[in-house]
Parts: structure tokens; C-alpha cells; sequence
């Protein structure tokens, strides 16, 4: 068993395991017409826009809503253990964490099965012209970086021919299409002892309901474990979603972290107390 400590809880006051992590791929849409930009008068209405392609083309991936348009890179429906694992899990803001957005994701599903069972496509950047000083003309090219993150059973290495022939369907030749930075998914098998074993520990120690989420809803390489390793990975996060995570302000809470203390000192006294050396129901 792989045994870790990463990312937030779920809240700052429930603590949490999340048994995987849903993967990433960061996907480039590249529009490149001519040469620097031309006089919007002078050539305004004969020259195409290479933003206006691009933010059209990105509107046949995903709405306005945020809802995935192409089948190719949604997962599997949700199963019912997955809904059933969730059916408590809440994603109640603090005060100073942002408010979820209203009809936004996802129809028919909770924020929490949206946000750890579910794929999304999000905007991380676009570019064109100069939005510092833009200059009354057509720019040459535009950019735009996008990233799926996605669980466990989605078709990720079908996901750039999908888009690419979404695209060209839609009218958009001009996109072109690539890929970086790849993260896996990867999630423990809910039958696993090691799950209920870590739970019964968690909540011994802190006299609190845990949440048991099927995954976290950012990226790790957990893959290295579970999948090149084969080890059924818990992880235990002491973190709490209004850290401010990768910001210069990142921080911990000290209720939170001495809380922390003793879950996994509890952790590991009962790893030691365990008869043999894989027996989690002892």
C-alpha cells in the first residue's frame, strides 16, 4: 500500500482520503493566418480574424456553460458506487474561497460528482494582439491553451484526433492541434481492504465523519504507484481548499495541521500494530 499526504481536504474541518487523482492534458490551438496584423479599416470584412476562429472553434468543444460538447472526451457514466461514495460530499466554500458559479458544469449531476468524477475542459490562457495596448488592426495569429482533466476510463489517447476532427467537421481546418504536459488518471479499486482500514483509523483519532473521495480533482502522479507499482494508493491530505494553492500566499491552518498530526501518528501506530504483513481487517 502506498501511504501519502498531498493537496486539500475537502473542508478544512472533515478530514479526507482520496484514493487517486484525475489526469491532465494540456491541449494548444494554434491559429496562424499571415504575417503581423492589418488595419482593422483597410481590411475589415475581407480578411478572416484569427480569434474570432479561434474563439468560435473552442465554442464547438465546450459551451458557455462549461458542458463538454464532444463525446470523445467525456468518461464513462457516473456508476453508482461512484454516486453512492459522493452522495455526502459537499463542496461548501469558506469565506474566502470563491463561490460555486450557478449553472455551470454538468446538468444532472452534484458540484462533488462534477468535481471528482467527472471530465472538464477548461481555458487556462488565450492570446491575440496586444490586450495591454491593442492596436486598431487585425492581428496575424491567436493562440489559446486548454486543459482536460479527466477520471479514470476516459479514451485520453483518442482525445487530440477527436478534437482535430471536430474541428475540420466544424469548419475549422485552420486550428491547428497539440498536446503537452500529460498527467495519467488513476483511481484505487473501492474493493480494496487498505480503504476501510485507513478509514476506521482516521475517524478513531479524530472522532469525525471522513470523506472518501474516488478521486482528487487535480493531478499527481499517482500512476507510478498504483499502476507501475500495483500498489492501492490512500492518500490523506492536511491541506484545506482555501490554501491558495501555488500562489505566493500559500499556507496551512494550525487547527488543521495538528489535527493532521495525530490522524497520521494514528496511521501508523496501527500499521504497526497489524499482525501480519497484509491484514488490514486485524
Amino acid at each position: 500500500m502506498f501511504l501519502a499526504s498531498d493537496g486539500p481536504r475537502l473542508a478544512a474541518d472533515r478530514p479526507t482520503i482520496f484514493l487517486g487523482c484525475r489526469g491532465g492534458l494540456r491541449i494548444h490551438l494554434d491559429v496562424n493566418l499571415r504575417d503581423g496584423s492589418h488595419h482593422s479599416g483597410n481590411w475589415g470584412g475581407v480578411l478572416a480574424n484569427p480569434a474570432t476562429i479561434l474563439a468560435a472553434a473552442i465554442a464547438t468543444l465546450v459551451d458557455g456553460q462549461g458542458r463538454l460538447l464532444l463525446e470523445e472526451l467525456k468518461p464513462p457514466r457516473l456508476s453508482n458506487q461512484i454516486r453512492a461514495t459522493l452522495a455526502d460530499v459537499n463542496i461548501e466554500p469558506m469565506a474566502d474561497e470563491p463561490s460555486l458559479s450557478e449553472n455551470w458544469g454538468e446538468q444532472g449531476m452534484s458540484p462533488a460528482e462534477r468535481l471528482y468524477a467527472w471530465n472538464t475542459l477548461e481555458v487556462l490562457a488565450l492570446s491575440a494582439g496586444n490586450i495591454e495596448a491593442p492596436a486598431n488592426a487585425i492581428p496575424g495569429r491567436a493562440r489559446a491553451v486548454l486543459q482536460l482533466r479527466f477520471v479514470v476510463g476516459t479514451k485520453i489517447g483518442a482525445a487530440l484526433d477527436a478534437i482535430s476532427a471536430r474541428l475540420l467537421a466544424k469548419g475549422f481546418p485552420m486550428v491547428e492541434v497539440s498536446a503537452t504536459q500529460s498527467f495519467a488518471a488513476s483511481r484505487t479499486n473501492f474493493d480494496s481492504p487498505w480503504i476501510e482500514w485507513a478509514a476506521r483509523s482516521i475517524q478513531q483519532t479524530s472522532g469525525k465523519p471522513l470523506a472518501i473521495l474516488p478521486n482528487f480533482g487535480g493531478s499527481l502522479p499517482n500512476d507510478v504507484f498504483s499502476e507501475g507499482l500495483g500498489l492501492p494508493t490512500i492518500w490523506v491530505p492536511h491541506s484545506y481548499p482555501g490554501c491558495s494553492q501555488h500562489a505566493p500566499d500559500e499556507h496551512i491552518l494550525l487547527s488543521v495541521t495538528e489535527e493532521a498530526l495525530g490522524i497520521m501518528a494514528g496511521l501508523f501506530w496501527d500499521l504497526g500494530e497489524m499482525a501480519g504483513p497484509f491484514s488490514p481487517e486485524a
